[in-house]
């Protein structure tokens, strides 16, 4: 999972970086607005309203004209509610008002994630990657035509990577998508992705990209 934490205060920056990368999450930091405007898209951004060279409230309008899809946090010392307000309906998927604890704030990312993947549009009825067909209404799946019978986690990831074919999903978007928290291991997703592939039976249809995540194989 790939966090932007946009931070003018090196000490606090220094402190979040330092416990969110201990809980598995690849953090770039950026001190000043127009770092964070120029920097690689990311999963979830932790936005300071604070800023030295621009005031948060339009990083977080530009961020979200730029892609409407990212998670935006607001991690500020404004607690007033005109600037709560401000913040939810500049585009922020929520606020938390320093000081915070970290188990507060990583519960408060765990809840937008899963809003943000719930919120996934759906991409019809029936999806298709090559051989593979996922009917969602029937919760039926084929592969060439033969019914192949899954458990439900194996139909959930599956349906997930049958969304983007080609597209690698990440270990953490896809552990969040189908059991609604970060904290199952990456062990038990191996296992389920494993057993998927055997029951699959065709090479190379889902494809683990080392060290990232897994894709379907779009033909």
């Amino acid at each position: 999972m790939r966090v932007l934490l946009v931070e003018d205060d090196a000490r606090v920056a220094g402190a979040l970086g330092t416990a969110l990368r201990r809980r598995g999450y690849d953090v770039q930091h950026c001190a000043t607005a127009a770092d964070a405007l120029a920097a690689e898209p990311a999963d979830l951004v932790l936005l300071d309203l604070g800023l030295p060279d621009a005031d948060g409230i339009e990083v977080c309008r530009a961020l979200r004209r730029r892609d409407d899809q990212v998670a935006i946090i607001a991690v500020t010392a404004r607690g007033e509610e005109r600037d709560r307000v401000a913040g939810l309906q500049t585009g922020a998927d929520d606020y938390v008002v320093k000081p915070f604890s970290m188990a507060e704030l990583h519960a408060r990312i765990e809840a937008v994630l899963r809003r943000a993947a719930r919120a996934t549009p759906p991409t019809g009825d029936v999806l298709s990657a090559g051989p593979v067909r996922v009917d969602l209404a029937a919760r039926r799946v084929t592969i060439d035509g033969r019914e192949v019978a899954l458990t439900r986690k194996e139909f959930e990831i599956l349906t997930v990577l049958a969304r983007t074919p080609g597209v690698v999903v990440t270990y953490d978007r896809l552990i969040l998508a189908v059991w609604q928290t970060t904290y199952v291991g990456r062990h038990t997703l191996d296992v389920h992705v494993g057993a998927l592939r055997a029951k699959l039976d065709v090479p190379d249809l889902v494809q683990t990209v080392r060290g990232v995540g897994y894709r379907l194989a779009a033909d």
